[in-house]
């Protein structure tokens, strides 16, 4: 019996890469901190139904992940989102005209990583605080002081300050990790008993504390009542507001989204808030993934490459591949 690969997370990385190693014959096991699969593109489940609280929709530029995004589509994982989108700016809202496709899982955006993952082994609720080296194999220790391994290959797929820290074995590639800024979004979740009376179900924000509002219920698969929305705002605001209670950023986003909504809004029946700290890279890089084949340690994520869920995918596929090519 072969020495399992580890893969630290199974955000959309972590899963691409997984998915990848087992497609060339090789074993894998998953370690994720939070109690189910997804990273940012985990859905929560509410009192006014499952809210994307992370990625709100992604694309296919790439031919690759387009190839991979349609096979998802043949088996029911995602399905297009073609919202009515608007944009608010200089104190306004237009319709925003926009040919690009927009993918979501359905019935949830979770459904993605469920499918991926599968029936792959995976502890979850289980934070690696630690990746090292005995004298073959790679161990990993996690928050309760409890030990993992072997393993002959360790992938780690985290934001970059937490592959920082597990990147310890590997100081250049440490560096590198610890040299990339994760952009911090508050997102809060509103339910109404009534429809709004608004025809928008997809908004870009410029110039104010929000950045982007979506309507659940326009997305294919989604419970339409209540009427729950999805707002995130900008990293800006949120930097200056990261500590601020929950209490308070719901009640700031929501008069907010009440300004600019162009209709009446009630206060909500339903209303929650989530503090993302790594929600997106500060910039684009072309790395790929990072890797260090002699230690057979990698990492890859969406911030090795574009920072989105495309960038995500790619770069668990390239870190996957220069792990088997190390092999040949």
């Amino acid at each position: 019996m072969s020495t399992p690969i580890a893969i630290i997370g199974t955000g959309m990385a972590g899963l691409s890469a997984g998915q990848a190693l087992v497609e060339a014959g090789l074993e894998v096991r998953f370690f994720e901190k939070s109690r189910g699969s997804g990273g940012r593109m985990a859905s929560k489940r509410s009192d006014v139904g499952s809210l994307d609280l992370g990625a709100q929709y992604f694309t296919a530029r790439d031919r690759r992940f387009a190839d991979a995004v349609q096979q998802w589509r043949d088996r029911g994982w995602v399905a297009p989102w073609k919202p009515s989108l608007y944009q608010w700016s200089a104190g306004g809202l237009s319709p925003s005209a926009d040919e690009q496709v927009r993918w979501v899982g359905t019935p949830r955006m979770s459904a993605v990583s469920r499918a991926l993952l599968g029936a792959l082994p995976v502890e979850f609720s289980c934070r690696i605080t630690e990746v090292f080296r005995g004298d073959q194999y790679w161990h990993l220790q996690d928050a309760e002081g409890r030990s993992h391994g072997p393993f002959s290959h360790v992938i780690i797929a985290t934001p970059a300050p937490q592959a920082a820290n597990l990147l310890a074995a590997a100081p250049k590639l440490a560096s590198v990790a610890a040299g990339v800024t994760m952009e911090p979004t508050w997102s809060v979740a509103l339910g109404f008993e009534q429809p709004l009376d608004t025809p928008l179900e997809g908004c870009f924000v410029q110039d104010s504390p929000l950045d982007w509002i979506a309507r659940t219920g326009s997305k294919p698969g989604r419970e339409s009542r209540p009427d729950s929305w999805v707002l995130h705002a900008s990293n800006d605001w949120t930097r200056h507001n990261l500590d601020l209670p929950k209490e308070q950023v719901i009640e700031a986003l929501h008069g907010t989204f009440a300004e600019l909504i162009g209709c009446v809004v009630p206060s909500p029946s339903f209303a929650l808030a989530h503090r993302w700290l790594y929600a997106r890279p500060g910039g684009p890089h072309q790395w790929g993934a990072l890797a260090d084949g002699d230690r057979g340690l990698y990492a890859c994520g969406d911030w090795c490459s574009s920072g989105r869920v495309e960038g995500a995918w790619l770069s668990g596929q390239e870190a996957a591949r220069r792990l088997v090519s190390y092999l040949q």
